[in-house]
């Protein structure tokens, strides 16, 4: 059984930054896509950022290209999200998700992803 775990959440103010940190069990960690979704109150679970298993290819939506950037060490099963620049808008719940069907790289849909996360609240006071 996979467990993905999130942590690294917080209270921040505008422009200010966080990195978010995702655990994962199983030795297979290295073999599988990861991505990072969110939630704000009254909205819909959106994608984020996406990290092929590799590292080598990545994913953005595009209002946190630039300010957002996901990677992962290997070593230590774990996927990060670098966060720079915070918007209020930015405030959600940040999910971490696996991916074991990936095939064509890095996906931005959620059903693609089979384990998930309890979340991570990011709150960005403007």
């Amino acid at each position: 059984q996979v467990q993905v775990v999130e942590s690294g959440g917080g209270l921040v103010q505008t422009g200010d930054s966080l990195r978010l940190s995702c655990a994962a069990s199983g030795r297979t960690f290295n073999s599988y896509d990861m991505g990072w979704f969110r939630q704000a109150p009254g909205k819909e679970r959106e994608f984020v950022a996406a990290i092929s298993s590799s590292g080598e290819d990545t994913l953005y939506k595009d209002s946190v290209k630039g300010r957002f950037t996901i990677s992962r060490d290997s070593a230590k099963n774990t996927v990060y999200l670098q966060m720079n620049s915070l918007k209020a808008e930015d405030t959600a719940v940040y999910y971490c998700a696996l991916n074991m069907g990936s095939l064509g790289g890095p996906s931005k849909a959620a059903y693609e992803y089979d384990y998930w996360g309890q979340g991570t609240q990011v709150t960005v006071s403007s």
